[in-house]
């Protein structure tokens, strides 16, 4: 054989071993022929996502949720859901020789006993508050920016049960210690479901498996705290999820960015590194709390005894708004027959309010859809001011909650305040209706006041503080073109379209399908968009730029030197430009 043939072996032998993947690489080709995984991590892995802090308020409450299923999963390894008693002999000798549910006495043991337990469960608890504070602060984000609307209508009823269902996650786990304060909690919430007329009482025996407090509600609600929410949540996460990463995530405008495009990091490996980090971040933070800060100290109120209640006692803050409702309710009921009685006091405050404003929040972007007439995609958020009467509902109904949410503490403010529990009742019986009317109207004018100062900027630029006195004794102040990228961000948004129906009746005189609801809703649109500053057009833009240019012009002899027009005319060109690009 000779010398070359043997190199040509040689050389046929490597480069057949090199073409046989290993057993690592054999398994992801494997796999990737039968599940197509290779293209589908290529094509998300290099997901570009904007970068902007407000983004981050929904990654807290999605790390949030992560931090309450690893605690979570640690403490059901000692929790004990069960209503059987026992007497306590643990290490907390204050209660010990208590009769006490093996539920309260596997929290004892767990905050005692346990290493690491105490921290666990006070991390879980926190994470809890932080998660639903995190989701109601993204959720306002959202709304404000309209990020909600079309295509992500569906995105925010899914983030809205996902609050719905977090509140009832956290009044779950809150009652599952069966100590005193929760235990009346408990209480409570047997006398809501009985103020349903007729399903009422059979919804509280089938719960609590007889009279109350039974011997199962807290298996029950174990079941339901542990698999049932945490699996729907878990889904409507991963759906959330998928939609954001279907239909792309939005960004603020700015020069470059489009309806069409994103701008930002790709997810691997900048924005997945940040986002790792982040976690990190929140979980060391709510580990300091749990670890600092006491929450639901369990062993000061006792063992739970139908014959009492804790003086004093509040649910947690998410669940004090209902609580408010009900202390300012009147004492509103009606007797049928002598025999049947519907506390309206009861029945309004906490079944028929909290349903009625979860399905008005869910109905949100569908509402303003109705009302604009807007069937466009939109990937570019909105500032707030540029939607003055969006963003005044919004704190409408954040001031309804907020007066609620202080009437829930109505004890608490006449102790700490001096004051009369009666007159703080009647206070908040008028400020829950009047508040919200006169923060809408409030908000929206100053959002029109923001708009309208925009668009003095657009039109003579920012103001300097250089005063210049001209040749006849008067002083005017010098202004400067605003930065293109500014300029940019004050000018991207459409102008508003008032809704106007077609002729309600045909040539015939017979009224069109529907006219009266189209006669509404151009009324609505009229209100919804009502004094709103309109962005300057073309021409008013060039006026006020040849105005400027006129008084540079005429204020530069005395400056000394010759005016910066060059500079100001070529900003405002790329504006022109981009202002043309918006109406034309």
């Amino acid at each position: 054989m000779s010398r070359t043939e043997s190199v040509a072996r040689t050389n046929g032998t490597k480069a057949s071993k090199a073409a046989k993947p290993n057993k690592v690489g054999a398994a992801a080709e494997w796999a990737d022929d039968r599940l197509g995984l290779a293209t589908l991590a290529k094509k998300n892995l290099r997901k570009v996502f904007p970068d902007h802090w407000s983004f981050m308020l929904g990654e807290i409450a999605l790390w949030s949720f992560i931090v309450l299923l690893l605690t979570g999963v640690f403490l059901t390894l000692w929790f004990r859901p069960s209503m059987v008693e026992v007497v306590y002999d643990g290490s907390y000798s204050q209660l010990r020789g208590i009769k006490m549910s093996e539920a309260y006495a596997s929290s004892l043991h767990l905050s005692f006993d346990v290493r690491g337990g105490l921290l666990m469960r006070q991390m879980h608890h926190w994470a809890a508050m932080v998660f639903i504070a995190a989701m109601m602060v993204h959720l306002l984000r959202v709304f404000f920016t309209g990020a909600f609307r079309k295509p992500r209508e569906l995105n925010w009823v899914i983030g809205s049960l996902l609050l719905l269902l977090g509140t009832l996650e956290g009044f779950t786990g809150y009652s599952l210690p069966d100590d005193l304060l929760s235990g009346t909690g408990i209480r409570a919430a047997d006398g809501f479901m009985k103020s349903m007329p007729v399903v009422g009482t059979y919804m509280s025996f089938f719960l609590f498996g007889g009279e109350f407090p039974g011997d199962s509600i807290i298996p029950r609600l174990y079941t339901i705290h542990v698999l049932l929410i945490p699996g729907i949540l878990l889904a409507l996460i991963g759906a959330h999820m998928l939609l954001l990463v279907y239909h792309k995530h939005t960004q603020w405008p700015g020069p470059g960015r489009t309806e069409q495009n994103v701008v930002g990091y790709p997810m691997l490996p900048v924005y997945m590194a940040k986002a790792g980090g982040f976690f990190f971040v929140v979980f060391g933070v709510l580990g300091l709390m749990g670890a600092l800060l006491t929450i639901n100290p369990v062993w000061r109120f006792g063992p739970y005894n139908p014959a009492e209640v804790t003086a004093g006692s509040q649910p947690d803050w998410y669940m004090g708004w209902p609580d408010g409702a009900l202390r300012i309710m009147p004492n509103w009921e009606t007797h049928l027959w002598n025999n049947w009685t519907l506390s309206w006091n009861v029945f309004l405050p906490i079944i028929v309010l909290p349903g009625l404003m979860f399905t008005i929040v869910m109905m949100l972007p569908f509402l303003e859809q109705w009302i604009t007439g807007d069937k466009r995609e939109h990937h570019l958020l909105e500032r707030p001011r540029n939607a003055p009467s969006r963003t005044g509902l919004m704190v409408a109904l954040m001031t309804f909650y907020a007066i609620l949410w202080m009437a829930g503490g109505n004890d608490i403010l006449a102790i700490k305040l001096k004051l009369s529990i009666n007159q703080i009742t009647y206070f908040n019986r008028a400020a829950v209706f009047i508040g919200p009317v006169i923060a809408f109207f409030i908000t929206r004018r100053w959002c029109i006041s923001l708009q309208r100062a925009d668009n003095d900027k657009l039109l003579h630029g920012l103001e300097s503080g250089v005063i210049m006195r001209d040749a006849q004794g008067g002083y005017t102040e010098k202004h400067i073109p605003l930065p293109v990228d500014k300029a940019y961000t004050l000018t991207a948004r459409a102008r508003d379209e008032v809704y106007v129906p077609d002729s309600e009746a045909d040539e015939n005189g017979v009224n069109a399908p529907g006219a009266r609801l189209n006669k509404l809703r151009s009324r609505f649109s009229r209100l919804w968009y009502g004094d709103n500053i309109q962005k300057p057009t073309k021409a008013e833009l060039e006026e006020g730029h040849h105005h400027a240019e006129l008084e540079e012009a005429h204020d530069a002899p005395l400056e000394g030197h010759a005016a910066d027009g060059h500079q100001f005319d070529g900003r405002h060109d790329i504006e022109d430009e981009h202002l043309s690009r918006q109406h034309d």
